[in-house]
């Protein structure tokens, strides 16, 4: 007696040496959250791979696709699992060939991560091929280019027997490459940033600058959008909304004008740093790709950076916009972003931005305002909304307390040592 389930396939996490158990449990855990309410009765490790099972024992492609779109898979194949019992995987090797659609050429490939099993590869080629042969008459071997390809796979007393797969999005599993702080716009670039790191295992938390209440809310949903699409990679853990639009119109009205995105900018990754503190992360994302925009070029990039003292990471840095729309369609953000929506980034812009900042000349400017009493109001006010998506994702304790609380540098004393 056969039943189908979903072998998930995986290639980075295999070579983690002495750590790679760790891989593979937060890859169960993260599976776990993703697929509650799927039916499913059981997520386990076995020989190098993990298998889903489902409580009527029968998994369809739909489930497969949403395994797929979680970080650390490779790939997911529908598989029928049978005993070591050649009739049975024989039958099994045949239900498969039938699924196939079309095609006209095959092969078998038979695999053993067991020597327990005393029939050898090469002759279970030659059994199942057999039967494949006597089942399908009109199909023809072809070891070399075949269209199909029957995988019988005996690990730990069973056999597993599979042809498709679905590709699945790789990288690690979120939850073991620590926290980062993302700067989430509704656009292309900053969603696609945000999916990218979260796919390198990271855990992402999205602070959103909001034009209002110069301008309307509609970028503060849409961000909520992009976070409820990407919440499948189990990425998110929550975003937090900062009403920038009141400080934006002091510092266009404090400071020269060619510098204002560079001052917006730098108040904003200040802000995001201390979020950073209070949260724990170790570093923060952002959506710029080299040379896009006159924010974004090395000189402006440099002086945005002198603001901050942890990591920014740029994963978009050498992409074209091409290149990011076609992502975000891979991703399922791209619908979103295609929505125009008012934001701080539009909100009091110069004619003329500085293109080749000297830092000299920011550092002036900035001294015109007071820099620091502006991202401590910003954390005052700042707001958030979570998502229970990310098992590995904690809520920081600092924010349960009142923001007049914080030491200066942005965290409490009970989370000095994880700055």
């Amino acid at each position: 007696m056969s039943e189908r389930l979903c072998l998930v396939h995986y290639h980075e996490i295999g070579l983690k040496g002495k750590n790679r158990s760790t891989f593979e449990n937060q890859l169960v855990t993260n599976l776990n959250r993703a697929l509650r309410g799927h039916g499913v009765s059981r997520i386990a490790r076995i020989s190098g791979y993990i298998v889903v099972e489902t409580e009527d024992r029968s998994a369809t492609p739909e489930l497969a696709r949403i395994i797929a779109k979680v970080p650390g898979v490779a790939r997911v194949s529908l598989a029928y699992r049978t005993n070591l019992d050649e009739r049975e995987y024989c039958r099994a090797a045949i239900s498969v060939m039938r699924e196939a659609g079309d095609f006209y050429t095959f092969k078998v490939h038979a695999r053993r991560s067991s020597t327990a099993y005393p029939i050898h590869t090469l002759e279970m080629n030659q059994i199942v091929g057999a039967a494949l042969c006597e089942a399908f008459p009109e199909k023809k071997v072809d070891v070399h280019h075949p269209d199909l390809q029957v995988v019988v796979h005996a690990v730990q007393g069973s056999a597993y027997v599979y042809a498709a797969y679905t590709r699945g999005v790789g990288g690690l599993p979120v939850g073991t490459a620590g926290k980062v702080v993302t700067l989430l716009s509704s656009g292309f670039d900053s969603p696609v940033a945000t999916w990218m790191v979260g796919r390198r295992g990271a855990i992402c938390v999205p602070i959103h600058f909001s034009g209002r209440p110069m301008t309307a809310d509609t970028s503060e949903y849409l961000c909520q959008d992009v976070c409820e699409a990407l919440a499948p990679s189990g990425c998110i853990g929550r975003l937090y909304v900062v009403p920038f639009g009141e400080h934006q119109r002091e510092i266009s009205l404090t400071v020269p004008q060619d510098l204002r995105i560079i001052m917006y900018r730098r108040v904003m990754v200040s802000v995001a740093e201390r979020l950073a503190r209070i949260e724990g992360a170790k570093a923060l994302v952002t959506g710029e790709s080299l040379g896009q925009v006159a924010s974004q070029t090395l000189e402006n990039i440099a002086a945005v950076d002198d603001a901050v003292s942890i990591p920014v990471l740029r994963p978009l840095i050498g992409s074209d916009k091409t290149e990011i729309m076609e992502r975000a369609e891979q991703i399922g953000t791209a619908e979103i972003s295609m929505q125009t929506a008012p934001d701080c980034c539009t909100l009091f812009m110069p004619r003329r931005p500085e293109t080749h900042a000297r830092l000299s000349a920011v550092l002036e400017a900035e001294a015109l305002f007071d820099k620091d009493a502006m991202v401590d109001d910003l954390l005052r006010i700042m707001e958030y909304r979570d998502y229970d998506t990310c098992p590995s994702y904690h809520p920081p304790k600092s924010l349960r307390m009142r923001h007049e609380e914080l030491l200066p540098g942005g965290y409490l004393p009970e989370l000095d040592s994880r700055s």
